[in-house]
């Protein structure tokens, strides 16, 4: 097994869920159990100005070998898993020089990674795939990430006659939960650009992501015995309804792709007498994102209105915006990954970010971080799995933005 695998291997090994309900930094002990993983190996790395904070931020320096001068670049990438599924108990299997057809993840439970419903898996004939026992997720977001920039340190440090200038290490916690960057350290961290290692199959490279936004609906009804009910009953459940069917049908996740937006009800709780609604409401366009947020706001006074009180209360917070306003004055950083990804004869892949990233509000709080691959599929899920080669081309990827800089 090589070295990537190995050390990727014993960090998914570590759960480091992020849980919303919990308001602390960082959300859950087992991203500081990984932080201190990290923190000691840079050390033993050389790293002698490796740092933990007291929230979780895990940051590094590799000193500068040349004498002219060139930029300062971060490589970044984040300890939690996804809040939504069990990390915990990882039982990886790599099935070696995959031949197609379905994988079969446990017998057991008649779990089966099938390739006619992950098409994906017909263009990585031959190569070698990391999967889970079908229990849990893999870990892949964030922990490739991780791996594939601690390799790439790694390999700097052992090859000194390879030339770079200062380069900026750090990892997050509560990335999932979109706190990752809250209490980063922008000035102590102290480079001209980042970028993140957060994205999925080769050749990714990201610097568009949506505008954010949350909506809790609470949703006051009144119950009387349905038999007595006309005038009198105020259905809370069915006013619900009413509301979500209010907003446009094809205005969801499962039916945009690409630029379009979309309101997600992803929650929806309660009885007769109250009900409790969440929404995440995303956009990569600012104005269509103001639009929608109008819409639901607009909504909700129409069925309060035709209550005759505010029989719906709401609570509306922006959670991050995209990040191009804040990339495209720099796009020569964008321009780099791209061409050395040409230099690995690896496809660029540019698109927008269907979700949100660290590197969004880096880039509004002055660190501008567009976002690379690492390799992953089918993220936060049982059907979560990396090919070993695309790891091994993000660390190269890494190590070859690092050469280009210094030319």
């Amino acid at each position: 097994m090589n070295a990537i695998v190995n050390r990727f291997f014993r960090y998914i090994k570590i759960n480091t869920k992020s849980d919303p309900m919990n308001s602390s930094c960082p959300s859950t002990p087992g991203q500081m159990n990984l932080a201190k993983v990290l923190l000691d190996e840079l050390k033993d790395f050389g790293l002698a100005d490796a740092t933990m904070t007291k929230h979780g931020y895990v940051h590094a320096t590799l000193p500068s070998n040349v004498k002219h001068d060139v930029p300062v670049i971060g490589f970044l990438a984040h300890m939690d898993t996804s809040p939504d599924f069990s990390g915990h108990g990882v039982n990886p299997k790599i099935i070696s020089d995959y031949q197609g057809g379905d994988i079969v993840l446990n017998s057991d439970l008649d779990i089966i990674l099938k390739d006619s419903e992950f098409p994906e898996l017909k263009e990585l004939i031959g190569l070698d795939l990391i999967v889970t026992d079908g229990t849990t997720l893999l870990g892949a977001d964030d922990k490739a990430g991780i791996a594939e920039i601690m390799e790439a340190i790694k390999y700097l440090v052992e090859n000194p006659d390879s030339k770079h200038g200062t380069i900026k290490i750090a990892f997050t916690p509560d990335e999932e939960i979109g706190r990752g960057a809250d209490l980063f350290p922008v000035e102590e961290f102290g480079a001209d650009f980042a970028y993140t290692l957060d994205g999925g199959p080769l050749g990714e490279l990201e610097y568009e992501n949506f505008n954010a936004a949350s909506v809790k609906l609470s949703i006051n009804g009144r119950n009387v015995h349905p038999g007595t009910a006309k005038n009198k009953m105020i259905n809370a459940i069915q006013t619900g309804i009413d509301l979500h069917n209010r907003l446009p049908l094809l205005d969801r996740p499962e039916k945009t792709e690409a630029y379009e937006g979309f309101f997600h009800l992803y929650s929806f709780s309660g009885h007769v007498d109250q009900v409790n609604m969440s929404y995440i409401i995303r956009d990569h366009d600012r104005k269509l994102f103001e639009e929608k947020k109008e819409l639901i706001i607009r909504e909700v006074n129409h069925i309060n209105q035709l209550f005759g009180k505010n029989i719906i209360e709401y609570e509306m917070k922006d959670q991050y915006y995209n990040m191009r306003e804040k990339i495209v004055p720099v796009m020569h950083i964008v321009e780099l990954a791209r061409m050395a990804m040409l230099d690995l004869n690896i496809q660029p892949l540019i698109k927008p970010i269907r979700g949100g990233t660290d590197g969004s509000k880096l880039s509004f709080k002055g660190l501008p971080t567009p976002n690379l691959f690492t390799g992953g599929y089918n993220f936060h899920g049982r059907f979560e799995f990396i090919p070993i080669q695309s790891m091994t081309k993000a660390r190269d990827l890494i190590l070859r933005i690092i050469s280009r800089s210094v030319n």
